[in-house]
Formats: structure tokens, sequence, C-alpha cells
């Protein structure tokens, strides 16, 4: 399995973006999609993930960030609004093979990053 994410991109205090994560592989719809993003020295934080009974996402982007999906085209997306400074990170997706989770370590594949700056 390959993830390819794209999109990221510098933006101001107040917009939006939005990414997608394209996956290889015939089973998209069976997959448990996360996003999480690392800002210069931190670590892997979860964001949002998405299967086909809901989603769930991190207290920090609740209502300015959406995760959603589109099995025909095998890509799962997400759109974040009124972005903020402390926002700034490598945007990473990634698959989950066992169930949906914010944990980092259950996902099994990883795409390699986007970079999302944001400007004060």
């Amino acid at each position: 399995v390959q993830l390819q994410a794209s999109g990221g991109g510098l933006v101001q205090a107040g917009g939006s973006l939005r990414l997608s994560c394209a996956a290889s592989g015939r089973t998209f719809s069976s997959y448990r999609m996360g996003w999480f993003r690392q800002a210069p020295g931190k670590e892997r934080d979860f964001v949002a993930a998405i299967d086909w009974s809901g989603t769930n996402y991190a207290d920090s982007v609740k209502g300015r960030f959406t995760v959603s999906r589109d099995n025909a085209k095998n890509t799962v997306y997400l759109q974040m609004n009124s972005l903020k400074p402390e926002d700034t990170a490598v945007y990473y997706c990634a698959i989950s093979t066992k169930f949906l989770t914010s944990v980092r370590g259950v996902y099994d594949y990883w795409g390699q990053g986007t970079l999302v700056t944001v400007s004060s």
C-alpha cells in the first residue's frame, strides 16, 4: 500500500487549505484513514480519522477541520479552516488495518507528509 499526500503550502492565519491523500490498493473502502501532524521538535500527533462508521478529531481541531473520503477516487481529504500559526506542521496520512483510533502506533502504512505553514 502506498500513500501520497498533497495540498500543503503557506497560508495566512484565518485561511483555509485542503489536503489530499491518495492511496493505492483495491480495498480502499475498507481502510481506516488517519491524519497526523508533526511540528518541528515535537512528536507526531493525531489530527483526525475516518472509516465507514464515522469520524474522530483531536480536540485542538474540532470545529475547524473536517475529514472526508471519496472511495471511488481512493482519496481521503482534510479540509482545514480558520487556520492558526500553531497548526504549522508536516501533515501525514496513514492507514490502520485494525480499527479506527487516534493512537499513532496502530497505523500500518504512512505517506511522506506535506508541509503546512500558517503565518501570523
